[in-house]
């Protein structure tokens, strides 16, 4: 039965309105992450950014917080008790190839930019998923294929378009709100409702990358050849060295995706010490227009139950990858160290920092039962403790995992900065994001 409270919120707003024991609420209120659970009291599927102002108005009458998700995607637990809001109808997306900008509504998906800014010859900063929607991404900074040239997605944010606690729609850039903005460009959902956002494209013409796979027997020699290929690799080339063991008794595999942002000539260059490894299974790295981009990995495009975590690592030496190759992987689905570096190094506009750790750990399992989710999350903490001392306990805020906090993103200094702005700018505790920045 939907609370008395909220009965008149269909009264409020022109979007869709669903409240529990509606049709369609139990699908609607479910993250992407089937295994996070989330006992919100109504999902919001705002028609525009004035609805948008309209709910926020309605919430704080009613006292009850706002959790944003547009897709679900980071979904953490934390909006439960809160009026979910879908941002699915901001879709709107333009592309100003002669400034080399773009404006992408709140409810924009990756892959749409992706498409768009490639009809121009541009690119902006994508993850390897194409259904995760920009925005989100965004506030969490952003780490995707190019970060290694380009920075986080958040590095090349114009403006953010938001409505405040109060109701009001404002901007916030470099000389207008200028803390908001800092807070935003990579500090997470915390502080405003993002309704859309200007960012920075960039010309690139020539995509080089795929994904080989060989038998699990290789992957001494593969992470090898990763080392090697990573150790004097130009900030162009993004390259990513994954265990998988898929459900079903499937034979386990190593495998390699790349994305150059160059030639195939220079690519194949770059990536020969892979050459000498013998038995690949499938696959293959090939010149790909820059709408094939999610071929890469083929991430999934439905939504599924799993438990992740991510580490960064204070060194990637023989030692770390004698840990990793230890054992088969089971019960993890994935296991994949990731090159970072390059420009991800160099100061950046938003509270995150240089990133000076190059790699990065990502394992994923799935969690059909819980406590099939707890033996994911048991191998995982085996794996951090075997590291040791390699593992340095800082994370990227878009890498978070139910453990984490969005404190071990940003120094000290910087936490306590995002927690002034969250003060400021919405006293009353009225949004909730995936991880909140006073946790």
């Amino acid at each position: 039965m939907a609370e008395p409270s909220l009965l008149s919120l269909r009264e409020a707003v022109r979007g869709e309105v669903l409240l529990p024991g509606d049709e369609g609420f139990d699908a609607a209120h479910k993250p992407w992450n089937l295994a996070v659970e989330q006992d919100v009291r109504a999902v919001v599927t705002a028609a525009d950014a004035d609805d948008v102002a309209a709910l926020v108005r309605y919430a704080a009458e009613a006292g009850v917080p706002i959790a944003v998700q547009p897709t679900g995607h980071g979904a953490s637990g934390s909006a439960a008790g809160a009026i979910l809001l879908r941002t699915g109808r901001l879709d709107e997306l333009t592309v100003d190839a002669g400034a080399r900008t773009a404006r992408i509504g709140a409810g924009v998906k990756s892959g749409a930019v992706t498409a768009a800014a490639a009809a121009h010859g541009l690119i902006h900063k994508p993850g390897s998923s194409p259904t995760v929607c920009v925005t989100g991404y965004t506030l969490g900074g952003g780490v995707g294929f190019f970060a290694r040239k380009y920075g986080m997605a958040s590095d090349h944010v114009i403006e953010f378009e938001v409505v405040d606690a109060t109701g009001e729609r404002r901007k916030a850039n470099a000389e207008e709100n200028p803390d908001l903005f800092h807070a935003l460009a990579g500090g997470g959902g915390d502080f405003a409702i993002v309704t859309a956002m200007s960012v920075r494209l960039h010309e690139e013409r020539e995509l080089f990358g795929g994904t080989v796979i060989w038998p699990d027997a290789r992957a001494a020699e593969v992470f090898e050849a990763f080392r090697d290929v990573t150790a004097a690799a130009p900030p162009e080339l993004s390259a990513w060295v994954s265990r998988a063991q898929f459900p079903g008794g499937a034979p386990a595999m190593v495998a390699v995706s790349v994305a150059y942002l160059g030639s195939e000539a220079d690519g194949r260059a770059l990536l020969k010490p892979f050459d000498a490894i013998d038995g690949v299974l499938q696959g293959e790295w090939k010149a790909l227009p820059f709408e094939d981009l999610a071929t890469i990995t083929n991430d999934p495009v439905d939504p599924g139950p799993s438990v992740s975590r991510a580490e960064l690592f204070a060194r990637f030496d023989a030692d770390v990858v004698t840990t990793l190759l230890a054992e088969p992987i089971d019960p993890l689905l994935g296991l994949q160290v990731r090159h970072l570096g390059g420009a991800l190094t160099g100061a950046r506009p938003g509270p995150r920092g240089a990133v000076e750790e190059e790699y990065l750990l990502y394992m994923v399992g799935l969690a059909l039962t819980p406590d099939a989710g707890a033996a994911v999350a048991a191998k995982q903490a085996q794996l951090v403790a075997e590291l040791g001392d390699a593992v340095t306990g800082v994370k990227l805020a878009t890498f978070l995992g139910p453990t984490d906090t969005f404190a071990c993103t940003v120094p000290a200094a910087e936490a306590e900065r995002l927690r002034g702005v969250k003060q400021a700018w919405d006293p009353q505790g009225r949004f909730v994001a995936n991880f909140p920045v006073g946790e």
